[in-house]
C-alpha cells in the first residue's frame, strides 16, 4: 500500500512538472536572448541594478516590470537603440519618455526630463534626457521598462546580461 502511494505521488509530481513546462494553447513563448537585438547601455559608469526585473505571475499580478538602475539626478541618459519618441510627459508624479524601436520593442524611462517630442527620431547613443526625481523608482535611480509586442520583458535580455538558469537538486529521493 505504501509503495503504491509513493508511486502515485511520484507520478503526480512528474505530471505536474510536465504540465507546468508545456505552454498553454496560444501562449507565446518567452523571447530568447539570441532572438533579440543587442543594445547599448543607457548610462555612463558601472552597471549597478538597484531593483531587478521580476515577472508577474499574471497580467495584473505583482512584479517589477523593468529594472531600476543606479543613476544620479541630472545624469545624461542615452537611447539604447535607434527609434522614434512615442510619448513624453508626466504621468502622476513622474516625467517619462517612451521610445518605439520598431520590431515590437518599446522602452520607457522614468523619471526622465527630456526636451524631445513625440515623432522625434533618435539614434543609438543620442542623449534623450536627464534623470530626474519622482515615481516608484528609488531616489538616485532610473527605471527602464521594455515591452515586446505589448508584453513586458526583462530589459537585461537586450544588454546580454541574463545568465542561463541552471536547475540544482533540492530534495532527498523518495522512498518507495
Amino acid at each position: 500500500m505504501r509503495a503504491r502511494v509513493g508511486r502515485q505521488m511520484v507520478f503526480g509530481l512528474v505530471l505536474s512538472l510536465v504540465l507546468l513546462t508545456v505552454p498553454a494553447a496560444g501562449a507565446d513563448a518567452a523571447p530568447r536572448q539570441d532572438d533579440l537585438p543587442s543594445w547599448s547601455w543607457p548610462l555612463e559608469g558601472p552597471r549597478l541594478i538597484v531593483a531587478p526585473y521580476r515577472a508577474p505571475a499574471h497580467e495584473y499580478g505583482a512584479g517589477h516590470r523593468g529594472v531600476d538602475i543606479a543613476a544620479s539626478r541630472g545624469a545624461a541618459v542615452r537611447s539604447p537603440a535607434d527609434g522614434v519618441v512615442a510619448f513624453r510627459g508626466t504621468v502622476v508624479d513622474r516625467p517619462l519618455l517612451t521610445i518605439d524601436h520598431g520590431g515590437g520593442l518599446v522602452t520607457t524611462f522614468e523619471p526622465l526630463l527630456s526636451t524631445l517630442s513625440p515623432g522625434d527620431a533618435v539614434a543609438e547613443g543620442d542623449v534623450i534626457g536627464v534623470v530626474d526625481a519622482g515615481g516608484h523608482a528609488p531616489s538616485g535611480s532610473l527605471h527602464l521598462g521594455v515591452r515586446l509586442d505589448g508584453e513586458y520583458i526583462n530589459p537585461m535580455l537586450l544588454f546580454g546580461e541574463v545568465p542561463r538558469a541552471v536547475l540544482l537538486p533540492c530534495c532527498a529521493p523518495l522512498e518507495g
